[in-house]
C-alpha cells in the first residue's frame, strides 16, 4: 500500500481478563508501523464504526497503556449487534471516508463472523482493506486455534474457585456436604473441565465435572453424587451450563428468549441439578453461580495468558501491514515436553460461525470428569501452579 492510512481497532462480545491486553498489543505495535498514520479505537466494538465514535489511541499515556494489561473488561467498550447486510456498505463508506485501512477487531464466534463478512464486502467493493481478526473468548471454542487468549485466565479462576469452595464444603462435615458451582459454556464445556485443575489429591474438588458435550441422566448424577458421599464424606461437582439430559434436553430452564446473535439464553441449570439431588437424596446441596466473575477477575489473570493475548494484539498489526486479510491469529502449540506455541494465521472463512467442543478423549468414560490428556493440555495455559495451601496432619489425641 503506498503511503500511511489509518487503522483502528475495536473489542466486542463478552470481555475477559486479559482482552486489554490486545488492544495495548494493537497500540503498541501500530506505533512502530511506519505505514499506520491515525491510530482509532471505535467505541463499543462494530457501532462505533456506524456510529463514525472514534477515539485518538495515539493521544493515550504510556502508563495508562500499561495499567490497562492490568484491567478487566473491555476499554473501549463492547457490543453485541448482529449486522444487517446494509450494515456492511455503511462500514466501508465509513473506512473510505476517515481513509481506514487497517481494522483489526478482538472478539468471539460471532465478532469473527463479522470480521469475515466486513472483508468480503470490502473485497465485493474494490476497496483494498486489511481486516484481522485476534481470538479472545474465555468459551475457547473458537476453531483452527489451540486455545483462545481469555481462557487461561478464566480457568484460573475456576480452578480457585473450586478448589477454595472444596475446602469451605469439606471443613462443614455433615452441614454442607454438597456443593454445586455452575460454570459458564453454552454448548462447550471447556471452562467447566477446567475445574480439574484444583485437586492436589484424590479426594479434594471436584469430584464431578458434567459438560455439555456428554449427555448425562438423572439418575446417573444421583448415584454419581451418592458415590462421592460414601467415597468422600462431601460431594463438589463442577457444572456446565448447558448440560443436557439422556435425550440431549438441557437442563437448564428456557427463558424464552434470545440474545442479538439468535443464541437462546438459558436459566437455572445449577437450580435444577439441586432439585434433582434434592428430591432423590433428601439434601439439599449449596450452589454458587460465579457468573461474570470467570471472565473479570483480573487478580487471577494467568501470566501466560497475559502475555499470549498482549503478543495476538502485536502480530495482528504485523499480519495487516504485511498485507494479509479476512485472518484469524491462532495459535499452534508445538511439540516437546516445554509449553510452546507459534502464532499462525487462519482463513476466516474456516472460523467464522464454527464451534470447537470439547473432544471426546479429554472426557472420561463415565462423563462425569474428564481424563489426564486434558489436564496436560489446561495445566500450561493457567500460569502456573495455584497458590498453595496448609493441610493439618490430624494427629489424633488419644481418647481417656
Amino acid at each position: 500500500m503506498a503511503g500511511k492510512a489509518n487503522l483502528v481497532v475495536g473489542q466486542s462480545g463478552g470481555p475477559t481478563a486479559v482482552i486489554n491486553n490486545s488492544l495495548v498489543g494493537v497500540i503498541h505495535q501500530a506505533m512502530q508501523e511506519s505505514s499506520i498514520a491515525g491510530i482509532y479505537g471505535m467505541r463499543h466494538g462494530i457501532a462505533g464504526v456506524l456510529n463514525e465514535d472514534f477515539v485518538d489511541l495515539r493521544q493515550e499515556s504510556a502508563g495508562t497503556l500499561e495499567l490497562l494489561r492490568d484491567t478487566p473488561a473491555s476499554a473501549l467498550g463492547t457490543v453485541r449487534r448482529k449486522l444487517k447486510t446494509d450494515d456492511y456498505d455503511k462500514l466501508v463508506d465509513v473506512f473510505v471516508k476517515y481513509d481506514i485501512r487497517y481494522f483489526l477487531y478482538i472478539g468471539g464466534n460471532d465478532s469473527m463472523d463479522t470480521v469475515y463478512q466486513v472483508s468480503q464486502m470490502a473485497k465485493r467493493r474494490g476497496f483494498e482493506l486489511h481486516v484481522i481478526g485476534i481470538p479472545k473468548t474465555i468459551d475457547n471454542d473458537l476453531a483452527q486455534t489451540d486455545h483462545c487468549p481469555g481462557f487461561g485466565s478464566a480457568a484460573r479462576f475456576v480452578a480457585s474457585a473450586v478448589r477454595n469452595s472444596g475446602f469451605d464444603t469439606r471443613s462443614m462435615g455433615p452441614d454442607g456436604p454438597v456443593k454445586l458451582l455452575e460454570i459458564m459454556g453454552r454448548n462447550a464445556g471447556w471452562l467447566a473441565a477446567s475445574a480439574v485443575l484444583a485437586k492436589e489429591c484424590e479426594s479434594d474438588a471436584p469430584h464431578l465435572i458434567y459438560l455439555p458435550e456428554r449427555r448425562i441422566s438423572q439418575e446417573q448424577i444421583v448415584q454419581d453424587v451418592r458415590h462421592a458421599l460414601d467415597t468422600y464424606g462431601f460431594c463438589v461437582a463442577a457444572v456446565s451450563e448447558g448440560i443436557v439430559d439422556e435425550d440431549g434436553e438441557p437442563y437448564a430452564a428456557p427463558s424464552g428468549r434470545v440474545d442479538a446473535f439468535g443464541h437462546e439464553v438459558k436459566l437455572g441449570v445449577i437450580e435444577s441439578v439441586a432439585e434433582i439431588i434434592d428430591s432423590s437424596l433428601s439434601i439439599r446441596p449449596r450452589f454458587d453461580k460465579p457468573s461474570y466473575l470467570q471472565r473479570s477477575f483480573a487478580e487471577l489473570q494467568s501470566s501466560v495468558d497475559r502475555e499470549e493475548a498482549y503478543r495476538a494484539g502485536r502480530e495482528g498489526v504485523l499480519a495487516a501491514v504485511a498485507d494479509a486479510s479476512g485472518q484469524m491469529i491462532s495459535f499452534e502449540r508445538l511439540p516437546g515436553a516445554d509449553y510452546t506455541i507459534a502464532y499462525r494465521l487462519q482463513d476466516l472463512d474456516k472460523i467464522a460461525n464454527a464451534e470447537k467442543i470439547v473432544p471426546a478423549e479429554y472426557i472420561n468414560a463415565a462423563g462425569n470428569g474428564v481424563t489426564e490428556a486434558f489436564v496436560a493440555y489446561a495445566r500450561p495455559l493457567i500460569g502456573g501452579p495455584l497458590m498453595p495451601f496448609g493441610r493439618l496432619a490430624m494427629h489424633p489425641v488419644a481418647r481417656l
